[in-house]
């Protein structure tokens, strides 16, 4: 069992349950999944920019990536409906608390002036939703192979009803939070 998933057993579920004074275990807000998601307006015109990006993405998620495709044409964007435009992966269970770990604590204090994630990026529904600038945080990517600098949308997925209740929640997870 991985690290985050004891704290997670552990320490996080008994504190929630104190501070939010639930009836029930089951109302504890829990992790459903994480979605990575990197979109490259550039793979309009060259196809192997996507096969690229879901080799990276998969390196840093431990997971094979797949395609996203355009829904609508976009003229303004010469875009066409079923092109290839981005890349993402959804992690559950295990594989999700290890991203978790290696992004609290490895990646997010590599980034340079680095003073804490942005605490709006909640959804009102308890999600949260978060931008990286950069993929090369990560200690996976070799930075002589990466062709083209890139950034990428996490997406933390959570059963809370609250954003107070999924701050809550990142933040004895471990999520550095801006002060």
């Amino acid at each position: 069992m991985s690290r985050m998933k004891d704290l997670y057993n552990n320490e996080v579920a008994p504190a929630l349950m104190a501070k939010f004074a639930y009836k029930s275990s089951m109302q504890i807000p829990r992790f459903n999944k994480i979605v990575i998601n990197v979109g490259a307006g550039d793979a309009k015109d060259n196809a192997k920019v996507i096969d690229k990006i879901i080799e990276e993405i998969s390196l840093i998620a431990g997971q094979k990536a797949v395609p996203t495709y355009a829904r609508k044409s976009v003229a303004n964007f010469k875009l066409r409906e079923g092109v290839k435009i981005g890349a993402k992966v959804t992690l559950r269970g295990e594989r999700m608390y290890e991203f978790m770990d290696r992004l609290f604590t490895f990646a997010l204090p590599r980034v340079r002036d680095f003073k804490g994630i942005n605490g709006n990026g909640f959804d009102g529904r308890g999600n949260y939703s978060m931008g990286l600038k950069e993929q090369l945080i990560f200690p996976e990517i070799e930075y002589d192979k990466v062709d083209k600098i890139r950034g990428m949308d996490i997406t933390f997925v959570t059963t809370a009803t609250t954003d107070e209740e999924a701050k809550e929640l990142l933040t004895l997870m471990g999520a550095p939070f801006a002060k």
